[in-house]
């Protein structure tokens, strides 16, 4: 599959989804809804995943945009945190915290084989054509 926009790649494909299912958690789950404070910072961790990739992206060079790759990584482990807090708070069980856990720790790895990949790729960027 050729790349052509951001919107294509799968990884940021999988972090707007992530982004959809914390939404929607926060949005049914009343405990979580009243922990302002986490709430809002889960919001900002979720978003920051497909933001970053999107902005790294678009920025054309290689290694901006694995510099974002790495920005976007450290998002999902601060979301992860964020979700055994949750877990620790009572506000959710477990096996349901432990969903969202390990979609995290894919949705990390596929970002670390992505920024891999463009670490040494020989491909400089787009701005970089001419």
């Amino acid at each position: 599959m050729t790349v052509k926009k951001f919107e294509d790649l799968r990884i940021w494909q999988a972090a707007i989804q992530l982004d959809a299912e914390i939404y929607s958690l926060i949005s049914v789950n009343k405990s979580i809804r009243h922990d302002f404070a986490l709430r809002d910072q889960m919001l900002r961790s979720v978003g920051s995943i497909s933001d970053n990739i999107a902005e790294g992206y678009e920025r054309g060079g290689k290694s901006e945009f694995n510099h974002f790759l790495t920005i976007a990584k450290a998002s999902c482990g601060e979301l992860r945190s964020q979700v055994h807090r949750c877990i620790r708070r009572g506000h959710l069980d477990p096996a349901s915290g432990e969903k969202y856990i390990q979609t995290c720790v894919e949705l990390a790895s596929s970002i670390a084989a992505l920024a891999k990949y463009v670490r040494t790729s020989e491909h400089k960027g787009e701005k970089f054509k001419k």
